[in-house]
């Protein structure tokens, strides 16, 4: 796939290996069309070999039209990273290479049959899982969606709650139009880099334990019960949780989109997200 030319417009280090990026065109040109939830193949040239590219999901909204934002972790596990390395040593100018959006793991606005999928969404994540989902909710709010939306995000430290308060004023701003829910958890509050958060304690999928009783902290947040009918789940983060929240909900009959009932109908959808 063609790459073309971009370029480090804003670097911010939300913790040491965690920060938020954005690229333009280095030709300051309009970046491709892209559906939330869609990703780019981010390339770098290292050892001033061929270029290396790694796949990064868009956490931008596609309205903003003059750069792509990626929310990216330091990889240090099981290796360090070279690439990430390189891509967290880039300054302010450096050129890299974009290849344009692709990716599946888009909203589902419609059913199988056609008819319009109004059913809440319940978005949840781990780590820079959060990713599609930024773009998702910035998409969302832009079109003036009538939909629930309930955000779900885990991560091991306060500090690795990127977007907090953004996330947090848009709940803020909920109206008849706009109904968001923002749900941080954090599984490590007793360390340094948490010390003082006062929020939820534990993993992300603690929020759904009891679900198939109808007796977990999302439903009674929530005041009523969660059933395929009315919500919809995505799922974003590490296969683990993924694999966990799916055997909690498959009792209720909530079927994956890699398992579509015969008329091609589900109510979860995931991506596994190396987080």
């Amino acid at each position: 796939m063609e790459s073309v030319e971009g370029r480090l417009i804003y670097k911010k280090n939300l913790t040491e290996d965690l920060a938020i990026f954005r690229f333009e065109h280095a030709d300051k040109s309009e970046i491709k069309d892209f559906q939330p939830g869609q990703f780019v193949n981010l390339g770098l040239k290292l050892d001033e070999k061929e270029i290396t590219h790694r796949a990064y999901s868009i956490s931008s909204s596609p309205f903003e039209k003059k750069y792509y934002e990626f929310y990216i972790k330091h990889k240090e596990h099981p290796t360090l990273g070279k690439f990430t390395t390189a891509l967290f040593n880039l300054e302010l100018g450096n050129l890299v290479f974009l290849q344009s959006p692709r990716g599946a793991f888009t909203i589902e606005d419609k059913k199988s049959d056609g008819h319009l999928d109004s059913r809440q969404m319940i978005l949840v994540c781990s780590g820079t899982g959060l990713a599609p989902f930024m773009s998702y909710i910035r998409y969302l709010k832009n079109i003036g969606t009538r939909k629930k939306i309930i955000l779900l995000h885990g991560v091991s430290f306060e500090q690795e709650l990127g977007y907090k308060e953004l996330l947090e004023k848009l709940v803020l701003e909920k109206n008849d139009l706009w109904d968001f829910s923002y749900l941080p958890t954090v599984s490590r509050p007793n360390e340094r880099f948490s010390k003082n958060w006062k929020g939820n304690k534990g993993r992300v999928e603690s929020f759904l334990s009891g679900i198939e009783k109808h007796e977990s902290n999302l439903e009674k947040t929530l005041g009523f019960s969660i059933i395929p009918e009315n919500s919809i789940f995505y799922l974003c983060g590490y296969k683990t949780m993924i694999d966990y929240v799916i055997s909690m909900l498959s009792p209720l009959g909530f079927v994956d989109n890699r398992k579509k009932r015969n008329d091609g109908t589900f109510d979860i959808k995931y991506e596994l997200y190396g987080v």
